[in-house]
């Protein structure tokens, strides 16, 4: 485990030039009521103090929006997020470092053990509050559409189909003009939710074409590199044939497959992303309150767009201060709310979550406590 206080100092150094700040008022005692999470506290927002967050790229313009939108709640309140991907913000929740984390993959075994040290016996939640669909774009000049079946689709990222006129991927595209061109594949570089949901995908969907376990680095050697969500982008755009893979709100004007589910390609879209998400099911991590999800990459259902990412917001069973707790409560519940929810979709093309799941949400925020 990484030792809490220096990181700590550097967390917070790195926040705070990063800072998306609301301030104001001067009241550091001020609690919600039980039932009062996610609502407007008294008085148009009488909460104070500051809240810091980090890890999930994907999670970047979401968090810009939801910040924005709290302030107007809560102008007392400063809150932090540094998007340093998700295997970071997993390691400074672990630390101590930070109050909550942002991550495209729950903690895993060995990580809900470490939390412990920082968040209490009880450890930490697993919140679903982001569903986006992971897009993979690339960049081939006169291509207009490309349709890709999931064994095409890992033969490429496995290096294994390696030009784009291969005739794998001619039998998926008959009506198009493929190009004589190395395909550059791009992966992510850092350790990344994003990399291990492609990755769940690729094994659930393709197991005889993609033999690796899935994890937050990418496990193949060769093709090109990029760090976070923005280097795989700015790979993508600058490299004719290149393909790569990123969460759908940073895809900008580039062109996208569409993937093969079932008898059908199915292109990326919020709604097509929430019906996977609505097929999937809990797992049981033993965590009272946890809402971790073991998604439904392998479906063939009809319009299911698969690979899609799930962000969580990890927080703390028990924070050493009550008025932490309180704002990790408020915090998370705007976000989870219709507001925070619309304002997400918005600003990144996320897919609301299910009234359904928003009161889970809620009521796992209401076993958030704090003090000695």
């Amino acid at each position: 485990m990484l030792p809490a206080r220096p990181l700590r100092a550097a967390v917070t150094t790195a926040l705070a030039g990063l800072a998306l700040v609301a301030c104001g008022d001067d009241n550091p005692t001020a609690r919600l009521q039980p039932g009062d999470v996610g609502a407007p506290a008294s008085g148009g927002g009488d909460l104070t103090g500051t809240l810091t967050g980090s890890g999930s790229s994907a999670q970047e313009s979401a968090q810009t929006a939801w910040i924005a939108g709290y302030q107007g709640r809560q102008p007392g309140v400063t809150v932090h997020y540094d998007s340093i991907g998700s295997g970071g913000g997993r390691e400074n929740i672990i630390a101590g470092a930070t109050d909550f984390a942002g991550s495209d993959a729950y903690l895993d075994q060995q990580e809900r053990q470490e939390v412990r040290d920082s968040c209490g016996p009880k450890g930490a939640m697993n919140l679903p509050v982001y569903i986006s669909p992971i897009a993979v774009p690339y960049n081939l000049p006169g291509v207009e559409s490309l349709q890709l079946t999931p064994d095409v689709l890992a033969g490429i990222f496995n290096r294994e189909i390696s030009r784009w006129d291969d005739p794998a991927i001619a039998e998926d595209n008959p009506d198009e003009q493929l190009p004589d061109l190395p395909i550059t594949a791009v992966n992510r570089s850092d350790e990344s939710g994003t990399t291990e949901n492609f990755l769940e995908y690729l094994t659930a969907a393709a197991p005889h074409a993609w033999p690796h376990e899935p994890g937050a680095a990418w496990p193949v050697e060769g093709g090109e590199a990029a760090a976070q969500t923005t280097g795989v982008i700015e790979v993508v755009s600058s490299t004719p044939g290149a393909i790569g893979y990123a969460d759908a709100s940073a895809i900008g004007t580039l062109q996208t497959a569409a993937i093969g589910v079932g008898e059908e390609f199915v292109t990326y879209s919020p709604e097509a992303a929430a019906r996977v998400v609505d097929a999937s099911e809990p797992v049981d991590t033993g965590v009272k309150g946890d809402l971790a999800l073991d998604l439904a990459r392998d479906t063939t259902e009809s319009g299911a767009y698969p690979i899609v990412l799930v962000s969580y917001l990890i927080v703390c069973h028990h924070y050493e201060k009550p008025q932490t707790a309180t704002l990790v409560q408020d915090y998370v519940g705007y976000i989870a709310s219709e507001e925070g929810q619309a304002t997400a979709a918005e600003a990144a093309g996320s897919a609301p979550i299910s009234d359904r799941l928003r009161q889970r949400v809620l009521n796992s925020l209401e076993l958030v406590t704090g003090g000695r």
